[in-house]
């Protein structure tokens, strides 16, 4: 699939791995609409695209996910279509089940599942009048491994493979697409900005994500799943392409590794 002059909505589009698909798409010249809360930060991203003429600034706010079909009417409005939503928008968690008050679950799940999940069927019927559409999802590895410290956001990523698994089939007959892309450690801020148990940010880069794979080259290949039109893909270092087919096929040398991980 040419990404030429595809409109393509980004959310989690002012920083790592949405910021680096739109520098990425915009040199394959794609028009873009870039969402996140911070607006600025959007303008920011924005500059560094090339093709600037071709990008849309549209700041939402995935946990207020009551009134999405303004939003998307106005998102239709920049370009006439969309033909890409990529739903990147996300926050991460730090913290034991046992010390994460409840409230803080409810936000991961407003943010990571409600919110993605409200925006997608605010514009499924766009998708569909067209006859045509890509749903693309950042889930992650723990949306198959669920590890200590990622209780509710690993929830939040299974419960997004169970919607769109589901959602895939009941619009093929649309001929709207829905890539899972499953990233394993990428160098972002995901996990400056992760929950603690009492909704504060961890503020601290976690070892493992400061040594995984630039988010530059995780963008290149996302893009490449997104071209192909792929169902699923893993996206990462050796240990969590791993881990998702051990899980598979040898659940129970997961489940005793997974004990031992260090996740920090």
């Amino acid at each position: 699939m040419d990404l030429k002059n595809k409109i393509i909505w980004i959310t989690g589009a002012s920083s790592g791995i949405g910021k680096a698909l739109a520098i990425e798409l915009s040199k394959l010249g794609a028009k873009l609409i870039l969402s996140s809360r911070n607006e600025a930060s959007l303008s920011k991203v924005k500059n560094e695209c090339e093709n600037s003429q071709n990008i849309a600034v549209l700041p939402i706010d995935l946990e207020k996910y009551d009134d999405f079909d303004k939003t998307v009417a106005t998102a239709i409005s920049f370009f006439g279509k969309i033909d890409i939503l990529i739903n990147n928008g996300g926050i991460s968690q730090r913290s034991l089940a046992i010390d994460t008050n409840i409230d803080v679950d409810k936000r991961i799940m407003d943010i990571n599942y409600m919110g993605t999940v409200a925006l997608s069927k605010a514009l499924l019927p766009h998708f569909i009048a067209n006859d045509s559409g890509h749903f693309v999802v950042t889930t992650s590895v723990v949306g198959k491994v669920a590890t200590p410290l990622r209780s509710t956001y690993s929830a939040s990523k299974h419960a997004l493979h169970g919607f769109f698994d589901s959602l895939r089939a009941e619009v093929y007959k649309h001929n709207i697409d829905v890539t899972l892309v499953l990233p394993g450690y990428v160098q972002t801020d995901v996990s400056m900005n992760a929950l603690t148990g009492d909704g504060t940010k961890q503020n601290t880069m976690d070892t493992a994500t400061k040594n995984g794979i630039p988010v530059d080259v995780f963008a290149k290949k996302m893009i490449k799943a997104i071209k192909n039109r792929k169902k699923e893909v893993v996206i990462g270092g050796f240990k969590e392409t791993g881990s998702v087919y051990l899980i598979r096929f040898f659940p129970r040398i997961a489940a005793y590794l997974v004990r031992k991980v260090n996740v920090t």
